[in-house]
Parts: structure tokens; sequence; C-alpha cells
């Protein structure tokens, strides 16, 4: 692995089994000489290890063992994920750790029982480098097919893999560090040098090549869809709260 510290953003609702599949990877994914911690919310209370939480002004605060030199950073199964992913890049930069890669864990169960939270999985998988389809005990084998079937025709470039028994077939596919997530959020870009000069179009800025040129028109990176807000702060899509269709643990 890199010599630098690394964190691996691990999305899922509660009941998913992320813990067990990060238990597998850390077990079987990493050299000897590697540190690996794990953090979990405090909001879903475990018995040991680091937990994280939010602050009063909506930041993560969470404490990077010095000795650690990878973490994976469970995110919160009951909350919004995409509040998570916002405030996630900001702890990133206060920690001076590294992304390594943001997996999804799917309760396929509970995803089949309530089709209103293809919305919810949508979301994370927007984010993520790998999917990993959990909980399929009775499953409807076509349901099954279908949701497979539907990341080849979104030309998702995430990776899709089975859990089995909370292990994962190939843990270092797993833990490969090339991303493959839709989502831009996560890249280096240097804003202060993009917006130094920019166009009254909302659609394009003009950048000075500083030499009496023409200026040299680009299309302007488009937002986020999931993080884009409406101007009074809302989001532009809301999701529904995976609370409401939670049975009680």
């Amino acid at each position: 692995m890199s010599e630098a510290k690394m964190v691996y953003l691990v999305l899922g609702g509660i009941g998913s089994g992320r813990r067990e599949v990060v238990a597998d990877l850390v077990a079987t994914g990493f050299d000897e000489s590697d540190r690996a911690v794990i953090f979990t919310a405090a909001s879903e209370a475990p018995d040991d290890g680091l937990t994280w939480q939010w602050d009063d002004q909506g930041e993560i605060q969470a404490e990077w063992p010095a000795e650690a030199n990878l973490g994976f950073f469970i995110a919160d199964g009951y909350g919004d994920p995409v509040d998570q992913i916002e405030a996630f890049k900001g702890w990133l930069v206060r920690a001076e750790v590294e992304l390594a890669r943001v997996i999804c864990v799917v309760h396929c169960q509970l995803l089949e029982a309530n089709p209103p939270l293809m919305h919810w999985y949508d979301a994370c998988i927007h984010f993520s480098d790998i999917v990993l389809l959990n909980q399929r005990d009775g499953v409807n084998n076509k349901w099954m097919s279908d949701y497979q079937a539907r990341f080849v025709k979104r030309c998702l470039p995430c990776l899709v893999e089975m859990v089995r028994k909370g292990r994962v077939k190939n843990p270092a596919l797993v833990l490969d560090l090339q991303p493959r997530r839709m989502s831009h959020w996560f890249e280096d870009d240097d804003e202060e040098d993009a917006w130094k000069s920019y166009a009254t179009d909302p659609e394009t800025m003009i950048l000075d090549d500083g030499e009496g040129d023409e200026p040299v028109e680009e299309e302007v990176e488009e937002e986020d869809e999931y993080l884009a807000r409406h101007l009074g702060g809302g989001r532009k899509k809301v999701l529904p709260d995976i609370r409401d269709y939670l049975a009680t643990e």
C-alpha cells in the first residue's frame, strides 16, 4: 500500500453487513506491516473501537491515530449519505488523510422490499468506486438479475461484486486504489485559479493566459447533481429517510 495515510469510506444502510465486510478486508487484504483502524459512527454505538461524530458546526470529528497508515470510515447507516459525503471531504483535509476508495454495501433484502430506497442507494453508488451486494438470502432471483443489469444499462463505472457470508471473493480488487466513481467530488482541483476570471454566461468562464491573446473560453464543471442546493439551502435532490424503512434492531 501507499506510504501516505489512506482511508476507505464505507457507505450503506444499517444492517447491510458493513462491519463484517470491513473486518474481512482488514484481516485478509493488507500486509502484516499495515496498521488499519476502523471508525464507526457514534450514533450506531459500537461496542469498541474508534468513533466519529458531528460537532456543532456540522463538521465530522474523528481523531486519526498517529500509528495508523490505513483506515475504514463507516458512514452512519441511519443518516443521509450525501450530507456525510459532503462533510467527509473537509475531514480528509483536516486529518491530512487521503481517500483510497468509496465502498458501498447494499442491503439487497431491504432494497427489494422497499423500492423507494432505490434513490437512497443510487446516491451512495453515484459516489462509490465499488458496490458490494450483500444480505441476498431470500431475494428473488429475477429482482437480483434486474438489479445487476441496471448498472450496465446506466453505464455506471463502479465495480459490482457479491458478498458471501460477510466475505468478498477478491479483497485486492475491492481495495485497489483506482477511482471508478461517477462523482468528481473527491478529485483534487484548484478552485482559486479556476475562478480568477469568469464570464457572465453561467455556462462558461473566461481564463486569461496572461500573454495578451484572446481569452480562452472553457466550460464550467457542473455542480454534482446530489450535492446541488437551491438558493434557500435545501438539496435539489431529496433522498428518502432510510429510518422510515428500518425495523427496530
